[in-house]
């Protein structure tokens, strides 16, 4: 029986990338999705696959301060408004995916009375999940190990594993090919929003310190600021180095999925499509990072062998150099890392994760046991 869902998710990709995977999967379903976002995550509501998305106030809530008092009242407006939203459309289950933009309509959801569960996709328990766990149905996890949830009510979590889209589901289980002595290596390096400038400026000196028949050798597929590109370009073209350089990828996930090796950040979306994919990667956890969500990220897939986490402050371009020149002359490293980033995927997250939105909507999730 087809029901409506409202998916509530914050304005970065790391939050609507796995609502955008459950809205796929409840539409094959035959549900209906609407979402609930701030003006942050308008941007994504053009292609979102939902019904209608609907726009809240909401804001980042940091301590006591003049500034704070505003952003609890702007929140408490968002409750209201999502009280009324939730009243015209009654929704069967609401499910929420991080964010201060996810606080309204699961608290309103609280007051309606309508099952909810919040998705947590890092390895650490974000802050708005953390003051939402309390009033929610259900917990779905990620990572098995997941932070912050030592107060948290057992029973209600589920370890679904996180959400990657379509186009990565497609691209699971495609064999990694090492890259031979003399054959091409696809190296693809991405930073998203707070990442890029930081591999504009590193990886390219190292790149130019590799020996001339390793730098033959690239194929560099890299994610650059528009201010940045035009330097990047010219360090690659002074030394012949063949690289494909774009401020966004569309197709990401199979570029990814064609490389030896990726360079990027570590949020729990890249991490989690490198693990469905399969594939090997350099991963530099954004420094300070609020609760260093993504150095433990990395870390769970390096202690896996699927990757090597490499804090920013300890990799300059002499180092970044050494790294690379070890895997690309020694391929089968690559290979074994490779064969261990499988090992962690989840390609059936979103699945796990619809299942427990159809049970939330039945009324079932209590009368289940804890994992």
């Amino acid at each position: 029986m087809s029901k409506l869902f409202f998916l509530a998710a914050g304005g970065t990709g790391g939050h609507l990338f796995p609502a955008y995977a459950l809205a796929q999967e409840l539409n094959r379903r035959g549900h209906t999705v609407d979402l609930v976002t701030d003006m942050r995550g308008d941007r994504y509501g053009s292609d979102f696959p939902a019904r209608h998305t609907h726009r809240i106030a909401a804001a980042t809530f940091k301590g006591l301060s003049a500034q704070s008092i505003m952003a609890g009242l702007k929140l408490m407006r968002g409750v209201a408004s999502s009280y009324r939203l939730i009243g015209q459309h009654k929704p069967a289950a609401i499910l929420g995916f991080g964010g201060y933009p996810t606080f309204p309509p699961l608290m309103a959801a609280k007051f309606r009375k309508v099952p909810s569960a919040v998705h947590e996709a890092n390895a650490v328990m974000g802050r708005a999940n953390r003051a939402l766990a309390p009033h929610a149905t259900a917990i779905a996890t990620s990572f098995e190990n997941t932070k912050l949830l030592d107060k948290i009510d057992p029973v209600k979590i589920r370890i679904t594993g996180n959400p990657v889209r379509d186009n990565v589901i497609a691209l699971a289980g495609k064999p990694y090919q090492p890259s031979g002595p003399s054959d091409e290596f696809r190296l693809v390096v991405f930073g998203g929003s707070q990442g890029a400038r930081y591999f504009s400026d590193a990886v390219p000196p190292a790149i130019l310190r590799l020996p001339p028949e390793l730098r033959q050798r690239l194929t560099i597929v890299q994610q650059c600021r528009e201010e940045d590109m035009e330097r990047v370009r010219a360090a690659y073209e002074a030394n012949s180095v063949r690289a494909n350089l774009a401020s966004f990828f569309t197709d990401l996930p199979e570029q990814m999925a064609a490389a030896h090796l990726v360079i990027g950040r570590s949020g729990a979306s890249s991490v989690s499509e490198l693990a469905v994919l399969g594939r090997p990667s350099f991963l530099v956890p954004l420094p300070h990072a609020l609760d260093n969500d993504q150095l433990r990220n990395a870390t769970q897939l390096a202690d896996a062998g699927g990757a090597w986490c490499v804090e920013q402050s300890t990799l300059d371009e002499e180092t970044l150099a050494a790294r690379l020149e070890e895997v690309m002359t020694s391929p089968e490293i690559l290979a074994i890392a490779a064969r261990s980033a499988a090992g962690q995927g989840r390609p059936d997250a979103v699945e796990r994760l619809a299942d427990l939105a159809e049970q939330l909507a039945a009324g079932a999730v209590q009368a289940e046991s804890g994992v």
